[in-house]
């Protein structure tokens, strides 16, 4: 029970330590953004940040001097290459391309006191790290020195979210790389199945802690859960999906409310017929 307990207490604490690297971040995050404009920028530092503190924590010794197992290596290696995926993919867009419609709105929105309440959407991002950490934690310090099916499992799913996330930005990009799409709503490939595949397999690849962690036997594995909860619901209710609809529906209108009735917002399911 004592190794148990210990446990426990330990991912706590690396959570918190998550937690108070991630406030630095985006404190920096936020004086960039007000700095170079762009609130865009915000999204830049989270990725990256979490990606190192995330990984940091997942090798973070089980016992004094230890040296890290090799569970601990591939959930590192996983957090990592997220990062890269995600953090190489917003960065150029960010620095070669106009603010992100939901910054825009939120300084036209906001006028003079953009700076203070930006404060507050940037930092709430902070303790989104520390709960995403949870998981990874979980998943990192599993029993076992030796990878077993379940860390196969959860490489796999976390490979077909990787790749179902390239191919939707991928097919995205030739949409609109094609002047006679402009003004079109992009409804090819995966954005025929799902309005937000980007989104979609984002979330999926967070299920790959719990498939390599969660035990219904050891309470503790419960926490890696939290991961894909957590963004599910930044996606679906709060950052992701609503902002961007409703630029959506600004900018392409009765287009986009047909799209919507007929395509899933987030699962990708086969379209309702016109």
């Amino acid at each position: 029970m004592g190794s148990v307990e210990s446990g426990s207490g330990m991912i706590w604490v690396l959570s918190l330590a998550v937690l108070a690297g991630m406030t630095v971040v985006m404190i920096c995050a936020w004086g960039y953004g007000l700095a170079r404009s762009n609130g865009g920028w915000t999204d830049v530092f989270w990725t990256f940040g979490t990606g190192i503190a995330l990984a940091a924590a997942a090798l973070f010794p089980l016992e004094p001097g230890a040296a890290p197992q090799m569970r601990q290596w591939l959930v590192a290696g996983l957090v990592a290459l997220w990062a890269l995926r995600l953090g190489g993919y917003l960065a150029p867009r960010v620095a070669a391309h106009p603010e992100d419609p939901r910054y825009a709105r939120f300084r036209a929105d906001w006028g003079r006191d953009y700076a203070r309440r930006m404060l507050f959407v940037t930092l709430p991002q902070a303790p989104a790290s520390a709960l995403l950490a949870l998981s990874v934690l979980a998943a990192a310090r599993t029993p076992g020195a030796a990878l077993a099916f379940r860390d196969v499992l959860g490489v796999a799913v976390f490979l077909v979210a990787l790749g179902g996330e390239g191919l939707a930005d991928a097919q995205m990009k030739l949409f609109k790389a094609d002047p006679g799409n402009a003004g079109k709503v992009a409804d090819v490939g995966l954005w025929g199945w799902s309005r937000h595949p980007n989104y979609f397999f984002e979330w999926l690849a967070w299920l790959a802690y719990p498939v390599i962690a969660l035990d219904p036997a050891r309470p503790l594995t419960w926490l890696s859960l939290s991961a894909p909860v957590v963004m599910f619901l930044l996606l679906t209710r709060v950052s992701g999906i609503p902002p961007l609809e409703e630029a959506q529906l600004r900018s392409k209108g009765e287009a986009y409310r047909a799209y919507q009735a007929r395509v899933s917002a987030f699962f990708p399911l086969p379209p309702k017929s016109a």
